[in-house]
């Protein structure tokens, strides 16, 4: 019998930081994402969002979809295919982006690097580079390469990590500015850092060639061992993520070119992300659309809402009344947040009840036991968690 794995090419492969991880993942809970083996959690998920609002923690994120743009038309390129201006863009700087199809649908959304005037980086959570051909077409000097796996990424987020890059040796980390760009020799080599992540909170993300990849990591975790810092999954990064009110595909939104029942996928405007598109520039794909919804208002809302009670609303639907006869949205992620001591949620809400009453109706289960309970809701303007630390230059040392 031959000992060949037959499956070799099904199963995830491991990310260049696994060999640390394996040893830190005491629960063996791993998931996966893009082909990458990658944890959902180590320990506890709990534990690890802790870790993260209170010391420092790292999240892998090689996984993550990169897309390198070269040419003298890149910027015109990357212009036409997303909704925000792309010429706006510093250099050394991130941009948080999104692009559309035609009819306004969001396909994804993601970050743009640019690294020079005819250079970017482009992000995004799911593959895409069908897209990116076709958003190519007439442009005669651009090029398009899939950079996942030539890049290493690490988050490092948490009130403790800017601390814990300056002990690693990184001169004049704290005066990075959120969403600014650094290079920093590393070993013959360059580690790029980004004053970017997906927690809302203090933090960076660290971008290294594989071969160099534990390197960082061993570097990077003698320098925090005083700072307290941990591996966290994904598990955790979604309960941060929330308490940010960042979205996350296949709960805020689904993505367009995936969808098959109509109107099932959503729009920038649908997604209270409407400071994103700026009809101000050329022409852009779902230009058009985007600017009839604009004009008329979107169908539904993504809303922020403080829900009474402890009882996460898990799945629950928005009723306009305390009896739920009418029914007008449903939640798409919800939890009880112990950085704000609330139930929070973030909702789809048909736009023409926004101002009225919003009531949660929510089920649960205690000792195989299963409950109702409706609970009122209230609407909030701002991220349910935004420490100032996220955003000072340079953030306060702990």
């Amino acid at each position: 019998m031959s000992s060949q794995d037959r499956f070799a090419g099904e199963r995830p492969r491991p990310s260049p930081f696994y060999p640390r991880q394996k040893e830190l993942n005491i629960r063996d809970a791993w998931a996966s994402w893009n082909g990458y083996k990658f944890a959902d959690y180590y320990y506890d998920a709990e534990y690890e969002y802790f870790c993260v609002r209170n010391l420092c923690a790292t999240y892998d994120i090689t996984p993550m979809q990169k897309y390198e743009v070269k040419g003298a038309d890149a910027e015109a390129m990357l212009n036409r295919m997303v909704t925000r201006d792309v010429r706006k863009i510093g250099l050394n700087r991130v941009a948080y982006c999104l692009w559309c199809t035609d009819e306004g649908r969001m396909i994804d959304d993601g970050t743009i690097f640019k690294l020079a005037d005819d250079k970017f980086m482009l992000t995004c959570g799911s593959p895409c580079t069908a897209w990116l051909k076709m958003s190519s077409f007439g442009f005669d000097d651009v090029s398009i390469t899939d950079v996942t796996d030539d890049l290493a990424a690490l988050a490092l987020q948490g009130p403790t990590s800017c601390a814990t890059l300056k002990k690693m040796g990184l001169e004049g980390i704290e005066n990075i500015k959120p969403f600014e760009i650094r290079m920093f020799p590393f070993h013959g080599d360059t580690l790029m850092v980004s004053r970017t992540g997906f927690t809302g909170d203090l933090g960076y993300e660290l971008w290294i060639q594989p071969g160099l990849a534990l390197q960082m990591w061993d570097e990077l975790y003698a320098a925090g061992e005083d700072y307290g810092i941990q591996p966290y999954g994904e598990a955790a990064t979604n309960m941060t993520r929330l308490e940010a009110a960042f979205i996350m595909p296949a709960m805020e939104f689904n993505e367009a070119l995936k969808t098959v029942n109509l109107n099932h996928d959503q729009t920038p405007f649908e997604l209270n992300l409407g400071w994103l598109v700026d009809f101000k520039k050329p022409h852009f794909s779902g230009r058009s659309a985007l600017l009839e919804e604009k004009k008329r208002g979107p169908k539904y809302t993504l809303t922020k809402l403080d829900i009474e009670g402890n009882r996460p609303a898990e799945g629950a639907w928005i009723y306009s009344d305390k009896r739920c006869k009418k029914h007008i949205g449903y939640v798409t992620s919800a939890m009880w947040s112990p950085a704000v001591k609330a139930n929070i949620a973030l909702a789809m809400i048909e736009t023409e009840h926004l101002d009225g009453d919003l009531w949660a109706e929510i089920y649960y289960e205690k000792e195989l036991r299963h409950y109702g309970r409706v609970a009122k809701c209230t609407k909030q303007d701002k991220p349910f968690w935004t420490p100032a630390r996220a955003r000072q230059t340079p953030p306060d040392d702990y």
